[in-house]
């Protein structure tokens, strides 16, 4: 009786026109009224919605549109290097007119009625369509099912045995790291090494050792890194730091020959150099740095690039391993992140460097004694480094390089595990994209060299088989090839060509299977992992486009951009800076007029050098036009019914469009 809209005759109901079967006639007008008002709310709302979504997306484009206009001036430098990927551009762009015309085409096939499955399909009679159209549209059909079709299930059958193959050598991997687990397995130190009998003491206790930070325009991460190379426990008098300075910037070299300069007052025995003609990029300025004469007093080289920090006791952890054991030529440490969990992208990074780690390199130093250098964070023994042919500058990845030589001549490798070194992944998508392409063709490049001398070796056939088919062709070329063939190339091509059907399976357990090997070693990422099957398979185009680029020597691949670093600081470097700050305001107690407007001098010269730069919002084409491509593949897999197909089409799309507007991770300055 509280509601109004109720009557006494609808609650006692003895009429025979308000019987239960009738009872919907008798509903009052108002709740008719109220209940359409209330759908057609939620239906606006939801076209609100959508044009909202879609509005926004928009409003990003233009955003990005016009401040790339305004700082044109900043990125004019960028063209060039673009210039020389667009041969890939064109094709994919070529792809995309092609995939629009035939997706406009099937759409007016499936207003008129003509849509069919994958199992059955209906070519409309001549009544049904009379005139050029039909015999073009019947023409396309036979010649789409004798031509094209063939060819891209022949493309995607091999494409699926390389993921065989590859699902092979990645289960190998994991059970190898859990063998490693299960039965404790790491190389260890006997006894302790610097104890010794003698009175004099033994040379060998405390070898000599040069330790290497090579850098280049590094202003964010210079400082902490000498401040954590130069707090190493090690005897000063055994100990030589070089800080290999490349940089161009005159305002930056200042700074780092402050900062030796402070550290060489206390005591530590560190060296500035700076080459006055850069060539060679990295290799040639560690390869110019062991030239030096007083190079060989030293018996083992420590290497760090600018942004990493090693513990005080990285040298008695390492290099105990080389004692009475003369064919040991590398020990490699473990990297760890600072910023792993800063944004999305360090977060998907951390996932496949720790598989890198956790997995390939602790099982291949376990059971191969051989792995990939690192390029940092190691300490060679300088003979193997002389021996095997010192740095060459003949590609970028002199890491690699050294450590595929020094195999071929026998020296043997070890992987430390539980020896870590902070440093940083890079926040901004362009960052990461220069350091992956590097990464990608400097292996392939390497590949065409080394190749003649791999197969005159005399090194054992297994030795070879394993890096050439292995090292080189299974885990460089072979997965970067098939992700993207399979997942950017012919999953789209099979939504308009529906007789090369592409099995459920590949689409399900291919992806979801590689990236649960690769989740593996960090286990709290789990959450991330349909971010990180997306992401891997957008960065699959710049990984096949740089292993291109490297293998057929193509412009790019010989391209090298420094990482661009944020500078972050663990927390043990934070308590070392403010040790140092402290340290500084007593000397600058009863320092002298000259040493405070020294002082002062550098403080303006680090305010000048970080000054804010205008950040430069990229568009990336190859992957915007990917974008696309995949969005008009998922709307032709929903007309043909496809629900799986559709989804991952349209998810991976979407990734590819955020990922082409540089709207993941941070902008890059």
């Amino acid at each position: 009786m509280e509601n109004p809209t109720f009557s006494v005759v609808e609650i006692n109901g003895a009429d025979a026109a308000f019987r239960p079967v009738e009872k919907s006639r008798g509903k009052n007008a108002k709740q008719v009224t109220w209940v359409l008002l209330l759908k057609a709310h939620r239906a606006v709302g939801c076209v609100t919605w959508l044009v909202t979504v879609l509005w926004t997306l928009l409003g990003a484009i233009k955003k990005r549109l016009i401040h790339r206009n305004v700082v044109v001036d900043v990125v004019e430098n960028e063209r060039n290097k673009f210039e020389k990927g667009r041969f890939l551009f064109t094709i994919i762009r070529v792809f995309l007119m092609i995939s629009l015309v035939v997706l406009a085409f099937e759409v007016v096939a499936y207003l008129q009625g003509w849509h069919f499955t994958n199992t059955t399909l209906h070519i409309p009679r001549t009544s049904e369509l009379e005139g050029l159209l039909h015999m073009a549209y019947v023409a396309w059909l036979t010649f789409r099912a004798e031509y094209i079709a063939p060819i891209i299930q022949a493309l995607s059958k091999f494409c699926v045995v390389l993921f065989l193959i590859q699902s092979v050598d990645r289960m190998l991997l994991c059970l190898g790291c859990f063998w490693i687990k299960f039965k404790k397995v790491k190389p260890r130190i006997h006894g302790d090494p610097f104890k010794t009998d003698d009175v004099e003491g033994s040379a060998w206790n405390y070898p000599m050792v040069l330790v290497q930070i090579p850098m280049c325009n590094e202003k964010e991460v210079y400082e902490q890194s000498i401040s954590a190379v130069c707090q190493i426990d090690w005897p000063r008098d055994r100990l030589l730091i070089q800080v290999l300075d490349d940089s161009d910037d005159e305002s930056i070299r200042w700074l780092i020959k402050s900062e030796v300069c402070k550290w060489s007052q206390k005591g530590i025995n560190i060296i500035y150099r700076h080459r006055l003609l850069r060539t060679g990029y990295k290799a040639g300025n560690l390869n110019s740095a062991m030239s030096c004469d007083y190079v060989k007093d030293y018996e083992f080289v420590a290497i760090f690039d600018a942004d990493f920090q090693p513990n005080p006791d990285f040298l008695k952890q390492t290099v105990p391993h080389f004692k009475d054991n003369p064919e040991l030529g590398l020990v490699q440490a473990r990297w760890t992140f600072v910023n792993k969990d800063e944004n999305l992208l360090t977060r998907l990074q951390n996932i496949n460097l720790c598989f890198h780690f956790e997995v390939e390199q602790q099982v291949n130093g376990v059971f191969l004694n051989f792995f990939g250098f690192n390029g940092t964070a190691g300490v060679w023994r300088i003979k193997a480094l002389e021996e095997s042919g010192g740095w060459l500058e003949r590609t970028t990845v002199e890491d690699m390089d050294i450590a595929v030589r020094a195999h071929l001549n026998g020296w043997k490798f070890i992987f430390l595990n539980d020896v870590k070194v902070l440093c940083e992944v890079p926040e901004s998508y362009e960052a990461y994209r220069k350091q992956q392409h590097r990464w990608h063709s400097g292996p392939m490049q390497l590949f065409r060299l080394c190749l003649p001398a791999i197969i005159k070796s005399k090194v054992p056939a297994w030795k070879k088989a394993n890096l050439i088919l292995l090292f080189f062709l299974l885990r460089k070329l072979i997965l970067p090839f098939y992700s993207f063939t399979l997942f950017c190339i012919i999953l789209p091509l099979t939504m308009f060509v529906p007789e090369a059907e592409l099995p459920l399976w590949v689409i399900c357990y291919v992806p979801v299977f590689m990236s649960f090997l690769n989740i593996l070693p960090a286990p709290k990422s789990f959450p991330f992992i349909v971010p990180y099957l997306l992401f891997e398979n957008t960065m699959s185009v710049t990984k096949f486009n740089a292993m291109v680029s490297g293998l057929f020597q193509l412009g790019s691949s010989y391209e090298w951009v420094v990482t661009k670093k944020a500078g972050r600081s663990s927390e043990s470097a934070e308590e070392r800076e403010t040790k140092s700050i402290m340290e500084q305001q007593k000397i600058l107690r009863g320092a002298s007029d000259s040493e405070l407007l020294e002082s002062n001098q550098i403080k303006e010269q680090k305010e000048a050098v970080s000054a804010p730069i205008k950040k430069a919002n990229k568009i990336y084409k190859k992957e915007l036009t990917l974008a696309f491509i995949l969005l008009a593949a998922s709307v032709r897999s929903l007309l043909s019914a496809q629900g799986v197909h559709f989804y991952f089409l349209l998810f991976q799309g979407v990734t590819f469009l955020l990922v082409g507007l540089d709207l993941i991770g941070e902008q890059m300055s």
